[in-house]
């Protein structure tokens, strides 16, 4: 696959209570959720491929994940969990190394209860190992943990990080700071990425207006595209959490209406071209390159 639009953010499970805390009964997110039943949407966006992003912290459900991108080819990398904080994590990775759609990591960061977590050193020592094995770490925080995220990239080093879901800024009124000068302040000094993805969950209110006709939420996605440029910003849809607030087909609309000013290259980069860079979504570049950190360097980006 080297061409066509990416969702480089989608959940796929089987779902259980048990294993899925977070989704509340009758939320609409409490049943089963496969490929085939986002497909349509898809093909209706133009969408040819998507990266599977764990769900539940747990390595089985990331081995789940690679047996349902074995037999999908729209699956075209995965996203897993796996125990940051083991000692034997250089073995863990190690029995992973064959996976082939495996292309990076995430810690539920935002749901842990100690407020100093990304200063973990045992925690910042995973992260280390992941990015040296040539995976992508997605950092998964909510809008307070930013002010830490400077002090854990100094600490991980080089390496292919992406932050999920711009951050996860509340959208409401008074909630624009400290957000806004603190993703700046990341965006202009390291060479992260930043998924346009996860943020119709954010808005407050229901119809995602204010007191104009313009919906705040633009307002944060307009934001995240000035820090980040088109060459650090992934399209992701969220799907299917996305639904609490918004169809998959509004996600994308809205995602088009924010690059409608963009030229076709700088599109068409947010819309997959980055994803396969972060990603190494090609066969050919799925190893620890360190020419990708610096590709992405603040000063690239537009």
């Amino acid at each position: 696959m080297t061409s066509g639009d990416i969702d480089a953010h989608q959940h796929f499970w089987a779902y259980r209570p048990a294993d899925f805390p977070w989704i509340g009964k009758g939320s609409g997110l409490d049943r089963d959720f496969a490929p085939q039943d986002v497909r349509d949407d898809l093909s209706a966006c133009g969408i040819v491929g998507t990266v599977a992003v764990e769900a539940r912290q747990s390595e089985a459900e990331t081995r789940r994940l690679l047996d349902l991108a074995a037999d999908d080819d729209g699956i075209v990398g995965v996203v897993g969990w796996v125990d940051l904080m083991a000692s034997d994590l250089a073995d863990r990775l190690e029995a992973l190394a064959c996976e082939p759609k495996l292309v990076g990591f995430r810690h539920h960061v935002q749901d842990e209860p100690d407020p100093d977590f990304l200063r973990n050193p045992v925690f910042r020592r995973g992260v280390r190992q992941v990015l040296e094995a040539g995976y992508a770490y997605d950092l998964l925080i909510h809008a307070a943990q930013l002010a830490e995220v400077p002090a854990f990239l100094d600490a991980v080093g080089p390496g292919t990080l992406i932050i999920d879901h711009g951050a996860k800024p509340l959208i409401a009124p008074d909630a624009w700071e400290p957000w806004a000068s603190l993703i700046a302040q990341v965006a202009s000094t390291y060479p992260v990425f930043c998924k346009l993805s996860g943020l119709v969950t954010q808005v407050q209110r229901r119809d995602g207006r204010s007191d104009g006709n313009e919906p705040p939420i633009l307002r944060y996605m307009e934001h995240l595209l000035r820090c980040f440029g088109p060459t650090r910003l992934i399209y992701g849809s969220d799907w299917p959490v996305c639904n609490l607030a918004a169809s998959y087909r509004e996600v994308h609309a809205l995602a088009l209406r924010l690059m409608e000013p963009l030229d076709r290259g700088d599109r068409d980069a947010i819309m997959g071209g980055n994803a396969r860079r972060a990603y190494r979504l090609e066969p050919a570049s799925r190893h620890n390159d360190p020419s990708i950190y610096r590709e992405t360097a603040p000063g690239g980006a537009s």
